[in-house]
């Protein structure tokens, strides 16, 4: 990844929170800007076009009476469903847009449900897309199996085709992904459905085990050769909860024995050099929970590694 293959970069921010149903995460594209991503990146030598914020809203809940209690026991298992998929529908109309002009993709969130539009959009462009998705979690829950029904638990599911139709026909009915070009990495807290799932459709996960055993260097080499076997491009999905939260503890479901920071720059380092990536997006700031901006800082660092920044 260098200025010369992707010279054009368009960042496109999404203060979505609704798929986490916490407050806080909604400011992470602001602190990611505040953190200096723009001129890390234009250090390097890219242009960058920033696109500024979709508009994010609530539904207010004034409904009184049992009316409120129905609609809530309804949505229990997939909460602001009509929302975020709105949300998603216009990101894949703006990440489209981009890419149709010649622009590489940034996305900032906003919780992990945001990738519902992003791949969508990106597989407008690409017969066939890999997707590295550097989580702590699997984001492979449905209805069915989630435990919260908070729908940034089940994007990936989503881009595989699985979940409800108002947010797998965002796009086209067609699944956005194969599970044959999925890696997930850093995985260390997955859902009984998500386990069966992941099993079931031969989905790659190299969770902190192998990490631990094989060192960052060869998962990623293991990783890159998977996602990029019979695909035109990659795509990055980067959770900065994938992280152990001693470097990142701003994030809204940290998971202990994680990723460490070297680690993670060294992943973005190998997935640079490899020339392969399309698109990318950094979800899962939250500020509130954040010390000094800390997380985001550690974002765009991860940021200007994955676009070429080297220390010589």
């Amino acid at each position: 990844m260098n200025p010369a293959l992707h010279p054009k970069v368009a960042i496109i921010g999404v203060p979505m929170d609704l798929g986490a149903d916490r407050r806080g995460v909604d400011m992470g594209p602001s602190a990611i800007r505040c953190a200096c991503l723009e001129q890390r990146l234009t250090g390097i030598g890219y242009q960058v076009f920033d696109q500024g914020d979709l508009v994010v809203r609530r539904k207010p809940h004034v409904q009184t009476g049992g009316g409120l209690q129905q609609q809530a026991a309804q949505n229990a298992n997939l909460k602001y469903l009509d929302e975020t998929a709105k949300v998603n529908e216009e990101l894949y109309d703006l990440v489209n847009e981009t890419m149709a002009q010649g622009l590489f993709p940034l996305v900032l969130g906003g919780d992990h449900s945001i990738a519902i539009g992003t791949l969508a959009a990106v597989r407008q462009h690409h017969a066939s897309i890999g997707v590295i998705w550097f989580d702590s979690h699997g984001d492979v829950n449905t209805a069915q199996t989630s435990p919260s029904g908070n729908i940034h638990g089940m994007s990936l599911a989503v881009a595989l085709g699985y979940g409800h139709p108002k947010l797998t026909a965002i796009g086209g009915t067609h699944p956005k992904v194969k599970p044959e070009h999925v890696a997930i990495i850093g995985a260390r807290c997955l859902d009984p459905g998500e386990r069966v799932f992941l099993k079931q459709h031969g989905i790659q996960v190299w969770t902190m085990h192998e990490i631990d055993r094989l060192g960052m260097a060869r998962v990623m080499e293991q990783a890159i050769d998977r996602v990029t076997k019979g695909t035109s491009g990659v795509h990055l999905s980067l959770d900065l909860d994938g992280l152990d939260p001693i470097y990142a503890p701003g994030v809204g479901t940290p998971v202990p024995s994680g990723i460490s920071a070297r680690e993670s720059y060294l992943a973005m380092e190998l997935l640079s050099e490899a020339g392969v990536l399309v698109s990318a997006e950094a979800v899962e700031v939250n500020p509130i929970l954040d010390h000094h901006n800390q997380t985001a800082k550690v974002a765009v660092s991860l940021i200007a590694s994955l676009f070429g920044e080297r220390i010589l």
